[in-house]
C-alpha cells in the first residue's frame, strides 16, 4: 500500500488500520505477525467491490479475523518448539492508553497470557466480543459459526478467562508506585527492599527465546525470583541501566546494556505488591519498544 494512494479503498483501510492492528495483535501476541495479517487484509480488501459493502468496518474486521485465525494456528505450532516460556511481544504505548481502562486491561501481559490458554476460535470470539464489543452476528460471520454457537463459545471463553484473570483492577498510579520501589531495590541490590515489594508468591516468567539467558520455566517465590534476577544482572558484562517506560498500556521497566535495549520488565500488582513479573529478553521481540504503537478499541 503506497501512502500517496487516495482512492476510497485506501482511505477506508487507513481509517481503520489502528483498530485492525489492535485486533490482530490481541489475537496473536505478536506485532510482526499482526503486521503480516494487515498486509494480507489489504491485499484482499483492494479486490473488493466497495459498492457491495454496506459496513466497511465490519467487513475489514471479518477479513482481519480470518487471516489472524489462519496465522494463529501457525503461531501455536511455532510455540510448541519455542525455547522456554513464551511471552507476548511488548509494545511501547502512549500514556493515554493507560487511561483507557478496557484497552489497557485487554493489552496487559497477564490477560494476554491467559488468552494463550484458549483455543484459536475461543480467543477470536473473546477478543472481538469482550475487547471490541463486536456483535454476535458480526463475529459469527468472521469465524464462520452460527450466532448461537458464538454465544456459547463466548460464554465458555469468558468463564475460562474470569477464572484466571487478576482478582482486582489496579490503577496506573499503584502500578507505578510498586514499580518505582522495585526499580530502586533492583538497581541497588537491596534484598530487603525487593522482599518488601515482591509478594511471597510472586511468579517470574522470562522469555529469552533461546537467544538470551532466561529461565526455562516460571520461577515461583520471592527468594528464588530475587536470586535469579540479581544473578542475571551480575553476569552482564557492561553498564546496566534501568528506566521506566510504558508497555502495553501499563508502566514497565526498560533494561539497557551499554545503551542498547536488553529487555523489558512488565509487572502485575495485587495489594500494593508485585505478584507477577514478565521479563522479555528475546531480541527478536524488542523492536517495538522504542517507537510508540497506536492502539485502539474503536
Amino acid at each position: 500500500m503506497r501512502e500517496h494512494d487516495t482512492n476510497p479503498a485506501t482511505e477506508i483501510f487507513v481509517a481503520h488500520r489502528n483498530l485492525l492492528f489492535t485486533i490482530a495483535y490481541e489475537m496473536l501476541g505478536s506485532a510482526a505477525d499482526a503486521e503480516d495479517v494487515l498486509q494480507e487484509t489489504w491485499l484482499r480488501w483492494v479486490t473488493v467491490d466497495l459498492e457491495q459493502v454496506r459496513e466497511p468496518r465490519a467487513y475489514l474486521v471479518r477479513i482481519t479475523t480470518r487471516q489472524a485465525l489462519n496465522r494463529l494456528r501457525a503461531v501455536n505450532q511455532r510455540m510448541e518448539t519455542y525455547v522456554g516460556p513464551w511471552l507476548p511481544e511488548p509494545l511501547l504505548t502512549a500514556p493515554s492508553v493507560a487511561e483507557d481502562v478496557e484497552l489497557a486491561e485487554s493489552l496487559s501481559m497477564a490477560i494476554m497470557l491467559v488468552l494463550e490458554t484458549l483455543s484459536p476460535i475461543e480467543r477470536a470470539v473473546f477478543v472481538l466480543r469482550e475487547a471490541f464489543d463486536v456483535s454476535y452476528d458480526e463475529i459469527a460471520a468472521a469465524v464462520e459459526k452460527t450466532p448461537a454457537a458464538v454465544r456459547q463459545i463466548a460464554h465458555r471463553a469468558r468463564q475460562h478467562v474470569d477464572a484466571r484473570r487478576p482478582r482486582m483492577m489496579v490503577s496506573p498510579s499503584e502500578t507505578r508506585a510498586a514499580l518505582a520501589s522495585f526499580q530502586r531495590a533492583f538497581e541497588t541490590g537491596d534484598l530487603q527492599g525487593l522482599l518488601d515489594v515482591l509478594s511471597p508468591e510472586v511468579i517470574l516468567v522470562t522469555d529469552g527465546g533461546g537467544l538470551k539467558q532466561a529461565a526455562l520455566r516460571p520461577i515461583i517465590g520471592a527468594d528464588k525470583v530475587i536470586r535469579f534476577m540479581l544473578g542475571v544482572m551480575g553476569k552482564n558484562v557492561g553498564v546496566v541501566t534501568v528506566g521506566t517506560t510504558m508497555v502495553n498500556g501499563s508502566p514497565a521497566l526498560a533494561v539497557q546494556l551499554d545503551g542498547e535495549i536488553d529487555g523489558v520488565i512488565a509487572i502485575r500488582v495485587e495489594d500494593a505488591r508485585i505478584i507477577g513479573l514478565y521479563y522479555v529478553r528475546n531480541p527478536e521481540k524488542l523492536s517495538r519498544v522504542q517507537t510508540e504503537t497506536t492502539l485502539t478499541l474503536r
